[in-house]
């Protein structure tokens, strides 16, 4: 089966949408119950302290320590050294931890997906919890004195995480989920005139082009404001968004961004917006990009 079709195979299981409109809202509605406290985990598990998202961080372990453990596995299945296999057992151990870490990173990011995404997303998961599952008995196999059922649960589970990490690649290269939406953006350097002053209203927003870039501007408190119009999150429309004490949240996942410098405030985006310095010059609104 060619890559291709198997992103296509999964594609087409559309009995997923079913999984996913239960789970989906249990996740939104976990969050919520926790009200402050719930959105900064919330916050914290997408990544918006880092600037990238956490969970392809966090991948990194499970699929390092795994890797390693395969090796130590192999040698120690060879020679019979008993420092290899405990060397193996802990990085089995490493990788389930980090497992852990990396599905709750995962399982938020994927509660903002939809369509092909979601469905992919959703077979990711499966396979990392089979994996995840396959690791764990391996490690209670180990601990009763059967490393030859360990090992054997393990390569397995390597095998299942490896198609799992190939979905994930899609996810990201394939479906953009976790890219920034305005990277690429050619922002003017010059102060480019976008819209007379007089149709900004206070308390309005609205899209604008600048040199075919689009362009949200806002006016709160007299001030105006411009960042980009497409969220980086998904590429949502930020110009048909809330406007919330100089912050702007996107229609479509509710990211939350500081009209002052693009920061995010609230995810799912982990990605600041661009930013534009504004000025009034003959009646006209012009923008130019920021210094970043």
């Amino acid at each position: 089966m060619s890559s291709n079709v198997a992103i296509q195979f999964v594609d087409k299981q559309h009995w997923l949408d079913g999984v996913a409109d239960s789970l989906q809202p249990a996740i939104a509605e976990t969050f919520q119950a926790g009200g402050i406290v719930g959105q900064k985990v919330k916050n914290f598990l997408h990544g918006t302290w880092l600037g990238h998202p956490l969970h392809s961080v966090l991948t990194d372990v499970p699929i390092g320590a795994w890797t390693a453990a395969l090796v130590l596995d192999a040698i120690d299945e060879i020679g019979g050294r008993e420092r290899l296999a405990e060397a193996a057992d802990t990085a089995v151990t490493v990788g389930v931890i980090g497992a852990v870490g990396s599905a709750l990173a995962g399982l938020t990011d994927w509660a903002h997906t939809d369509g092909s995404a979601r469905r992919v997303g959703i077979t990711h998961g499966l396979l990392n919890a089979s994996a995840l599952a396959l690791y764990t008995t391996s490690l209670v196999c180990r601990r009763r004195g059967d490393r030859r059922a360990g090992r054997g649960f393990a390569a397995l589970g390597f095998l299942i995480s490896s198609a799992a990490a190939y979905l994930g690649g899609h996810l990201v290269y394939g479906e953009k989920i976790g890219v920034d939406h305005t990277a690429g953006q050619k922002l003017p350097d010059e102060f480019t005139p976008v819209v007379a002053e007089a149709e900004l209203g206070e308390g309005e927003l609205r899209r604008v082009e600048a040199d075919g870039v689009p362009v949200l501007l806002a006016r709160q408190g007299g001030r105006i404001y411009a960042i980009a119009e497409t969220c980086s999150h998904l590429g949502g429309p930020l110009a048909e968004g809330t406007l919330e004490d100089a912050s702007v949240r996107c229609p479509w996942h509710s990211s939350r961004f500081a009209l002052e410098d693009g920061r995010v405030i609230e995810g799912p985006s982990v990605h600041a917006q661009p930013c534009f310095e504004v000025r009034v010059h003959d009646g006209q609104i012009e923008v130019r990009a920021a210094n970043r």
